[in-house]
């Protein structure tokens, strides 16, 4: 119930994100990081740990994670301001996907038959979201079109979201949940502001109200993802990040008027059923080792 409740208060970010129109990613990352803050700061206030949130032995690592979370962020953010809601939310499901590969690249991880061909599966899905939109020619350029910029940004950011995954799985080895959240707020939050000499959007007060409410929701959907995996496994959890699609597609039709391309519910279902069979072999992987720990001889 807990993952459901962060996936539609997830959704509710973006859709008050995409209301707000075409202003700088920079803008939109500050709002989104530092309203993010007040939330998060309420849950330690209210768990007697706002003392030791920002103690760490790994400054830089949080900051690294921070920046490649920024950038990642920054690009889904341009993304949603150039794409229909749900493209955007099924292209994002790329994300898990090259998770795996980096893991086998950057981190040894064994993956085997079954995942690789779980991950080629689910980034033909991926393809056949993209593909109309990459294929709109305007003026003979290929990327000339605002929706294949958005789909290029869109697939940018998952493939840097990942990486920043990476950074997470080692940051938790030593670092607790709310220390890792919190110095990534902060750290987004610079991030953004320092995007100000840029150049910012004058904006509406309604706005501002959005990406302020925005930002709140960022930081609610955060601590109901994270509290719903204390109270299953990981392999229960996560594929209800999938009620996703379905709210994705109500909301852009009911806010946007923006009706899923066949396109993008084929290849959204692709996308989708590769996540899930990589969820089910993770948790049977899971089975498996913690059956052989219980069988060896102690050492």
């Amino acid at each position: 119930m807990l993952k459901v409740i962060s996936v539609a208060v997830f959704v509710a970010m973006a859709s008050l994100i995409k209301s707000v129109g075409k202003i700088p990613p920079g803008q939109i990352v500050f709002f989104r990081s530092f309203f993010a803050v007040l939330p998060i700061l309420i849950m330690l206030a209210w768990r007697h740990e706002l003392r030791t949130a920002l103690h760490t032995s790994r400054p830089f690592g949080h900051i690294a994670r921070g920046l490649v979370g920024v950038t990642s962020m920054g690009l889904g953010f341009y993304a949603l301001t150039l794409l229909p809601l749900p493209e955007q939310i099924m292209l994002n499901y790329a994300q898990p996907l090259l998770v795996v590969v980096f893991s086998a690249l950057f981190l040894g991880e064994t993956v085997r038959l079954f995942r690789w061909s779980a991950v080629i599966v689910g980034l033909v899905g991926v393809v056949i979201i993209s593909w109309p939109k990459l294929t709109l020619f305007t003026d003979g350029d290929l990327f000339g079109s605002d929706e294949a910029m958005g789909v290029i940004a869109c697939l940018a950011g998952a493939a840097i979201s990942a990486v920043a995954m990476l950074l997470v799985r080692r940051l938790v080895q030593t670092e607790q949940t709310a220390t890792i959240v919190l110095w990534f707020s902060l750290t987004a939050s610079v991030a953004g502001l320092c995007t100000l000499p840029f150049g910012w959007a004058s904006l509406e007060l309604w706005q501002v109200a959005a990406l302020v409410g925005s930002g709140i929701c960022g930081g609610v959907g955060q601590i109901l993802m994270t509290e719903s995996y204390r109270h299953a496994e990981a392999s229960t959890v996560a594929p209800f990040e999938y009620t996703s699609m379905l709210l994705g597609i109500a909301v852009g039709y009911l806010a946007f008027g923006d009706l899923p391309t066949l396109y993008t519910l084929v290849g959204g279902s692709i996308v989708v059923a590769a996540g899930l069979f990589i969820i089910w072999r993770e948790r049977a992987l899971g089975l498996e080792r913690g059956r052989a720990r219980k069988v060896a001889p102690p050492q």
